[in-house]
């Protein structure tokens, strides 16, 4: 039954309402009925028995004279009651009927339950005897395996025995003229190594030596002796170990031209994972012992002055101890955190989705790095990618008090970082600092340049892992920095255009009392006599 409102009544409420109803009846000492509230269809009805007086009604009782007003008040009262009761029987009748219906419904619920328990438990038994039947079968291929791979271990070594006595038997009969060596297993692919042979061979030019691993052969020759303590291997029962040079070789080749591994596996005889493993073996052995040796900040009292000279000399400006570049080298996309490796400029500029990682460094009159930071995703701008260096570190500690590292305009102007004015309209002193920090800002420009012309593995997206790569452009920085003090010359015709885009740093001025020094020393080089005529222009 839906009430006025909408709500479905539930038999209880229905029940109080129409019992309410009825007893107020039953206490009402009126003899006029209010309207009876419908009642289901599916209620019992009685039949109304037919009288005569029912037949034939008497319009007005009170002209009867056998009319007694008492007793038709107990008459009414009488059927008030028998209609009562009917109604609370039928009531009864209905209560009764809906608890069987719930108990159908339970009962029915419960079986349905049982049943899906029952189909989900076999589901389950089912899937586990599957399950173990499979384990036992991947057990038995395992045991087999490894059954397999023992008799081929005992009949490679029964092989290798064999060869071995044969070899015993045919030194023994004829003694050849070098003992001890070893020569190569029939399991091992033959590769030709006729490049490399010729390439190590005295006779090989010095000037294609040169071109072709970037450096002449005596400072070759000193790089493997200063690593062959890491990189170099002993021989073994069954096959002869790669020589220190092959082994240095490989890696350098491999930075200097960027060649794919499959390239440089055809050149040296080699296979493509070992000459991948040697790459990042001798240049993390570089990183280890020739980057404390060839790439550290200057410490000694004497060098900082005489980097201090050499400075000034060159631009009139005192106290710079280093220019800073911040230059990106071309990734793969990673699979993790790629928006942060994503490089916006480079891909406008190009036209083409660029991701990078950022190489920041710091070089001295010769162009040679006294410091480097590696690593951070090309997204960063140069600012800060500063901040996360050892320089800053070095900075915050006062290690670097009374002394300039100078910078473009990517970097903020602080108590230890000279930068350019960046304003419009400047005068003629500002136009002059500009064009001496200019001169200082192209000795690290020069440096990024023969850097990347000389590895041109840093040119183009490599083939290194993302977390391998810091040492990998770590040990280009120090080879770099071994033919600068050995005076290995560039050739030109390798010589790559460095292109980088500056960043406006966050916060430009940093410090007041730096920009108050730097008014100073362009009044000074301005009145010095320093200043060129490039600002006439």
């Amino acid at each position: 039954m839906r009430t006025p409102s909408g709500n479905n009544d539930t038999p209880a409420s229905f029940t109080d309402d129409v019992f309410s109803y009825y007893i107020s009846l039953l206490d009402s000492n009126s003899t006029e009925l209010s309207p009876i509230p419908p009642f289901s269809d599916s209620m019992p009805r009685r039949k109304h028995r037919t009288t005569d007086e029912d037949s034939n009604p008497d319009p007005n009782p009170s002209t009867n004279p056998n009319f007694n007003p008492i007793a038709d008040n107990q008459g009414k009262k009488k059927n008030k009651k028998r209609s009562i009761a009917r109604l609370l029987t039928s009531l009864a009748v209905l209560d009764a009927q809906d608890e069987s219906d719930r108990h159908d419904t339970d009962e029915s619920e419960r079986r349905d339950l049982s049943l899906l328990e029952s189909n989900h438990q076999q589901k389950t038994e089912a899937m586990l005897d599957y399950y173990s039947s499979m384990e036992e079968h991947f057990d038995q291929l395992d045991e087999s395996d490894t059954i397999r791979a023992k008799r081929a271990r005992l009949a490679a070594t029964a092989a290798v025995t064999t060869v071995a006595a044969a070899a015993s038997v045919s030194e023994n009969s004829a003694e050849p003229a070098s003992g001890g060596t070893h020569h190569r297993r029939l399991w091992v692919k033959d590769r030709s190594t006729a490049w490399w042979d010729r390439c190590n061979s005295p006779d090989y030019p010095e000037s294609e030596f040169r071109a072709d691993f970037r450096m002449g052969r005596a400072t070759f020759d000193m790089i493997c002796d200063e690593l062959r303590s890491v990189v170099a291997r002993e021989n073994t029962m069954l096959r002869a170990a790669i020589p220190v040079e092959q082994r240095v070789a490989v890696c350098i080749w491999r930075l200097a031209t960027g060649e794919p591994l499959r390239l440089v596996s055809k050149r040296f005889g080699l296979g493509i994972s070992t000459c991948h493993k040697l790459v990042l073996e001798v240049c993390s052995a570089i990183k280890t012992v020739l980057m404390p040796k060839f790439l550290q900040w200057p410490t000694d009292a004497d060098a900082i002055s005489s980097m201090k000279s050499k400075f000034e000399s060159i631009s009139g400006i005192p106290n710079v101890i280093g220019s800073m570049y911040t230059t990106h080298i071309p990734i793969i996309a990673p699979k993790i955190s790629v928006a942060a490796y994503f490089n916006r400029r480079h891909t406008e500029r190009n036209q083409k989705t660029s991701y990078s990682i950022t190489l920041q460094g710091v070089v001295d009159p010769t162009g040679a790095f006294t410091d480097v930071c590696i690593g951070w995703p090309g997204s960063m701008p140069d600012d800060q990618v500063m901040e996360k260096s050892a320089l800053y570190q070095r900075a915050a500690a006062g290690m670097l008090t009374d002394t300039w590292v100078v910078g473009g305009n990517s970097y903020p102007l602080m108590d230890w970082v000279l930068v350019p004015y960046d304003h419009q309209n400047l005068t003629w002193t500002q136009h002059a600092f500009n064009e001496k920090i200019g001169e200082l800002r192209r000795i690290a420009k020069e440096a990024f340049t023969q850097l990347k012309s000389r590895w041109s593995c840093l040119q183009k997206r490599t083939e290194v892992k993302l977390q391998d790569l810091p040492v990998v452009l770590g040990a280009c920085c120090v080879l770099h920095n071994i033919c600068q003090m050995r005076g290995e010359e560039m050739e030109q015709k390798i010589r790559c255009e460095l292109v980088d885009d500056e960043t406006v740093p966050e916060n430009p001025l940093r410090s007041h009392t730096a920009k108050q020094e730097r008014d100073s020393i362009a009044h000074n080089l301005l009145h010095r006599g320093y200043a060129g005529t490039g600002f006439f222009s």
